[in-house]
């Protein structure tokens, strides 16, 4: 992968990580203001039902950012776009559709059809 490459994949990983935080910024706010407009509007199970949801995709969101922020640290240290289980290079199209991978395309298919044969 070259320099360029690499720089346009951490220009993504950079854009992905403000949009999750903005959007983390924004749920919690909108949980703020649903706490207060709860005793107003809402009834109590409903109310728990829509912060749980809330608090599902926030905890999914912060996974998320731990990922493309070791995907970052990846780049600094040039070990980016290397497999973690064979060695070898990850295809560029492969970190386009997802730059926080850490395997390439055979490896994760492997461990995904152990996985399927693990839980049968």
């Amino acid at each position: 992968m070259n320099k360029k490459q690499v720089e346009f994949l951490k220009a993504i990983l950079n854009r992905q990580i403000d949009e999750l935080m903005h959007h983390a910024d924004h749920v919690m706010l909108e949980m703020s203001s649903h706490r207060i407009q709860e005793s107003e509007s809402m009834d109590r199970a409903s109310a728990d039902t829509d912060q749980s949801l809330k608090l599902k995709i926030r905890s999914r969101e912060s996974l998320l950012i731990q990922k493309i922020q070791q995907a970052l640290e990846r780049i600094e240290i040039g070990s980016y776009g290397i497999c973690e289980s064979c060695g070898e290079d990850i295809a560029i199209q492969r970190l386009k559709a997802r730059p926080v991978t850490t395997k390439c395309l055979p490896c994760k298919e492997e461990e995904e059809r152990i996985e399927k044969l693990s839980a049968t």
